[in-house]
């Protein structure tokens, strides 16, 4: 067993019990897959990092569920990099982190974390009856096609006409295993549509979204950098915002409000990234002790 400083950081706000949680382990990314799962369901987090030594970049980032590993999250991004520059380990505003999907760059101006994701790749569109079974809402409340898209981690980006329909929406677990079978993706666990309207939750806002999770994650995530990303690159890649910048907000639903800034990188028919910008506040640090 060894001892480990770890922060708990709250991404995409700058306040306490804003935006998401995710605890941030320094110096443990060489730990194992299941200490590293077990100790996201210890926390009730979706998500939490590990962090370690990178022959590549600044600082090399492991990325982790209750389930399993994954190759890339924005939350935990963005609280990563509050949690390291609270502790003083950042020298300047630029900084590269390793990840499984790549080399992320961020940006720091002033209290905001800007990091800029891979180019989106635009995968299957999904049946809208499927889709629209999967979060219990009539067809008709789905007002453009649902498609995967990924800046780092896959997504079925979801359009909804408005924010009723957003607040009506509940994940049905079957479905969405039927559907991912049907659609030659069995066995993910990661085909939980991203909800988004064209309307933010906020007058400051551009777009609100929600996305509801399969078990073991918590039934909602409060604020999705990732999908975030996703999401945009898909509204531009359609036509469906005409903003090279705009603000995404999540969670205003579950009490934990949470905005991003959003900037296309490239054209909107030749994207080669997404800048996702947030806040982070250090709710809490400490140590926990962990085999390796």
């Amino acid at each position: 067993m060894s001892w480990f400083e770890f922060d708990w950081v709250d991404a995409f706000t700058d306040q306490a019990f804003g935006g998401n949680g995710c605890a941030v382990v320094h110096g443990g990314a060489h730990l194992s897959e299941d200490i590293c799962t077990a100790y996201v369901r210890e926390t009730s987090l979706v998500e939490c990092t590990f962090t370690g030594p990178s022959d590549v970049a600044d600082v090399k980032v492991r990325y982790f569920l209750a389930s399993r590993e994954i190759p890339f999250a924005g939350h935990p991004t963005i609280a990563t990099v509050a949690a390291m520059r609270s502790r003083g380990v950042i020298e300047g505003d630029e900084l590269v982190i390793e990840t499984g999907a790549g080399l992320v760059p961020i940006r720091l101006d002033g209290d905001e974390i800007e990091m800029t994701q891979v180019a989106p790749q635009f995968g299957d569109t999904m049946p809208v009856e499927m889709v629209a079974c999967t979060i219990s809402l009539p067809p008709e409340t789905i007002v453009a096609q649902p498609q995967m898209v990924s800046t780092g981690l896959p997504f079925c980006i979801t359009v909804l006409r408005d924010h009723e329909a957003l607040k009506q929406a509940k994940l049905n677990v079957d479905a969405m295993r039927d559907m991912a079978a049907s659609q030659g993706y069995a066995g993910t666990d990661m085909l939980e549509p991203f909800l988004v309207t064209l309307k933010g939750a906020t007058e400051a806002g551009d777009t609100f979204s929600r996305l509801l999770m399969a078990p073991p994650s918590p039934p909602e995530d409060p604020f999705t950098g990732s999908a975030t990303g996703a999401m945009a690159a898909y509204l531009w890649h359609h036509g469906l915002i005409d903003k090279t910048t705009f603000v995404a907000e999540q969670g205003h639903g579950m009490g934990r409000p949470g905005r991003a800034t959003v900037t296309r990188v490239g054209a909107a028919d030749d994207i080669t990234g997404v800048k996702v910008a947030g806040q982070g506040f250090v709710l809490m640090r400490g140590q926990v002790d962990l085999p390796e």
